[in-house]
């Protein structure tokens, strides 16, 4: 039995048609009424699309998949086919979602992150090998623990991944060798995180990031690996006491022997000795302790930045002193997109002294 014109030109027959076909395939309603919304979708009320998108949901349930993947081979390349199609179309099982995915210019950033976060890793992993993803779809992938989505993502040459994501990736490769050679080799991975490579890398690799990354980030790497070879060897209190007498002699006797540095202070972070962090970075930039507290843990991210940046800590390690000093205090460690702006203008923008002024000069509650 065809569709007629009637059929076709009806919301509410369509509707009617598709929970009781009355002699029409399911896989015929599910083409039409696909073809009526990529037709008509632009003219469409909210309501109608809603309803449509309703309609072929529940009719998906039923329809062969040859019949799903079909369609969305066939809307991938469409530019006139409705968002709201396409994105039904990337709900669906991956084997329908990925010509979609991969290929669809309907799918903005935007419109990728409604469902990215939440999408299997199949999903996540053809999102990853998309051309020309975002720096805030990068984000979300390169958190991901599925190795396949992380290697897509580095493997991704179109894809523009920010200082962030690339941290968050390096410091994985340390337990992936599958990301060693796809970073290693990305022209626009962050010297300073390249030569940071160097510590677990092949022989190889390390060969190629220094012949092909600049100078003065080796050296910067070297200062950093230096700070913290430093430390391994300084003394601590094994278990530090807020404000008390070991605590405070150690920090101050470090502080006078020259001692009390940027390593030392990503040391004791690593080792969970948060008071002791606190307490020691408050000292090296001249804060009373509970002042410093409540400006590196009530102001943002910014205020995390301004610290690193007034201490000599370098902008690839920040992501690290952000994430474990809110961990350790059970906050959660979580940063927006403008925040992350903010972060780098912090690096970029002040010198130390204007980053301690400003850090001292930050809003603080109680």
């Amino acid at each position: 039995m065809a569709l007629t014109a009637q059929d076709m030109s009806s919301m509410g027959r369509l509707a009617q048609l598709a929970a009781n076909p009355q002699g029409v395939g399911r896989d015929e309603i599910y083409v039409a009424i696909a073809s009526l919304f990529r037709a008509q979708g632009p003219h469409l009320s909210e309501r109608e699309r809603l309803l449509m998108r309703e309609i072929l949901l529940k009719l998906s349930r039923d329809v062969e998949m040859a019949v799903r993947i079909a369609l969305a081979e066939r809307l991938a390349d469409d530019e006139d086919a409705p968002t709201d199609l396409i994105l039904m179309l990337c709900d669906d099982r991956i084997e329908v979602a990925r010509p979609v995915i991969l290929r669809s210019r309907k799918l903005t950033d935007a419109e990728i992150l409604k469902f990215v976060r939440e999408a299997s890793v199949d999903h996540q992993a053809s999102v990853a090998a998309r051309p020309n993803i975002g720096e805030p779809v990068s984000d979300v992938l390169a958190r991901s623990d599925a190795e396949t989505v992380l290697v897509n993502l580095v493997r991704n040459a179109t894809a523009r991944i920010g200082t962030f994501a690339f941290e968050t990736l390096v410091e994985k490769s340390r337990a992936l060798e599958s990301l060693h050679g796809p970073l290693a080799t990305r022209r626009d991975l962050p010297p300073v995180l390249a030569t940071k490579m160097c510590e677990w890398v092949s022989d190889a690799l390390k060969t190629h990031i220094t012949n092909n990354f600049p100078a003065n980030a080796q050296k910067t790497a070297a200062n950093v690996n230096e700070a913290r070879h430093a430390v391994q060897t300084a003394p601590f209190a094994p278990e530090p006491i807020e404000g008390g007498d070991p605590t405070s002699r150690l920090v101050d006797k470090l502080h006078t022997a020259g001692q009390l540095k940027a390593g030392f202070l990503l040391r004791v972070l690593h080792q969970g000795q948060i008071d002791l962090f606190d307490l020691a970075f408050a000292r090296l930039i001249g804060m009373e302790l509970n002042a410093f507290r409540r400006a590196f843990y009530q102001n943002g991210p910014r205020a995390v930045a301004l610290a690193c940046r007034s201490v000599g800590i370098d902008r690839a390690v920040f992501a690290t002193v952000f994430n474990l000093s809110r961990q350790s205090r059970s906050i959660p460690p979580t940063i927006s997109s403008e925040q992350r702006e903010e972060v780098e203008s912090v690096f970029k923008a002040f010198t130390r002294a204007d980053a301690i002024a400003i850090l001292k000069a930050q809003p603080t509650a109680g």
